[in-house]
């Protein structure tokens, strides 16, 4: 079903985008190699456990609470745009 001048499978394809995008941004937050001792920003010592549970670890938790703090606000926008942006 096309809604006003998009194409048919247009909705589809930004849900699609959407999804892809999200994975992406999931799996370049994933960790790789040997995990660092000590935090990268605040070069406090990460504790065994964490090192343990995920691999190539880089920061502590506290920075990396303050990094998904200010990412969180970035990745909520609507794609879509509002209908009175498409007509003009």
């Amino acid at each position: 079903m096309a809604v006003g001048w998009a194409k048919d499978g247009a909705v589809q394809e930004q849900i699609d985008a959407g999804v892809a995008d999200a994975v992406k941004r999931a799996r370049s937050r994933l960790g790789h190699g040997e995990s660092r001792t000590h935090c990268e920003a605040c070069e406090e010592p990460i504790p065994e456990a964490r090192r343990n549970a995920l691999p190539g670890v880089r920061l502590c938790v506290q920075c990396q609470s303050e990094i998904e703090k200010t990412d969180a606000g970035s990745s909520l926008y609507n794609r879509r745009g509002s209908k009175d942006s498409q007509l003009k």
